[in-house]
């Protein structure tokens, strides 16, 4: 571990945090492989019963790290993000996500793959990959119209408009809002009810619910193809300029 994720396990729950809150919790991909890490061990520990995802500080994650994203660009099916990603869609047990403020990007499609999630009411949530010339990632193409229907998932997709914890309780997104201190505690509670129950009954059931995750496995890979091309686009050059420039991007002459 790096350090920027931190891994602690209680009575049965194994709790990952996202852990630079100085940049809101934006994801290396050093802390990609070490979640990936963490998981892979998680999964196959029978004393690890549920996983519980959430973040330092103020935020859950601002999504990917810009400039280490750039300057370490996901190449191949064994780069640390698709590690963690097909863990997080395959893994058996159950996943509480802890939403404990800005969750952008990844940070909101993470969501798609827990379980479980809850968040404070001031949380922020939002898709911006087509503001930045990019696409979809983690199967929310396929899993985002399956939640909100076609009409809202382009909205979300295609405008990456900014939404609150109101909307998302009212997409799917969220089982609760919760005040920001008591979202820990109604966390833990949460997690520790499901490591009370029979466990093999548990990852049966989840098993069930998620009986297309080939579907999902192929969407991801299907998804990262389309987002690796566009990683080589003049429009992306221009998106990540105008971010770094803190100028708004001219797409314009596309």
């Amino acid at each position: 571990m790096t350090g920027h994720v931190i891994s602690e396990i209680a009575n049965g729950v194994l709790t990952l945090r996202f852990n630079r809150p100085d940049k809101k919790n934006a994801i290396l991909a050093s802390m990609y492989a070490d979640a990936a890490q963490a998981l892979k061990t998680a999964d196959a520990d029978a004393s690890v019963r549920v996983v519980v995802i959430t973040g330092s500080g103020d935020s859950f994650s601002a999504g990917n790290d810009l400039k280490d994203f750039i300057e370490n660009p996901p190449m191949g099916a064994d780069a640390p993000v698709f590690r963690f990603m097909h863990g997080l869609a395959a893994f058996s047990k159950p996943v509480v996500a802890a939403v404990n403020g800005v969750a952008v990007g990844i940070g909101t499609t993470v969501l798609l793959h827990c379980d479980f999630a809850y968040a404070v009411p001031n949380a922020k949530f939002q898709l911006p990959f087509v503001n930045l010339a990019l696409v979809p990632e983690f199967a929310s193409s396929l899993l985002l119209a399956r939640f909100l229907g076609p009409r809202r998932a382009a909205e979300l997709l295609m405008l990456g408009e900014p939404f609150g914890a109101e909307t998302a309780l009212e997409f799917g997104l969220l089982n609760a809002i919760v005040p920001a201190d008591q979202l820990e505690a109604a966390v833990r509670a949460k997690a520790a009810a499901l490591a009370a129950k029979p466990p093999a009954a548990l990852r049966a059931t989840k098993a069930l619910l998620n009986a297309d995750r080939d579907e999902i496995a192929k969407r991801i890979m299907l998804e990262a193809k389309v987002f690796g091309e566009r990683l080589q686009s003049a429009e992306l050059k221009e998106a990540v300029t105008a971010f770094f420039e803190k100028r708004a991007p001219d797409f314009s002459k596309f």
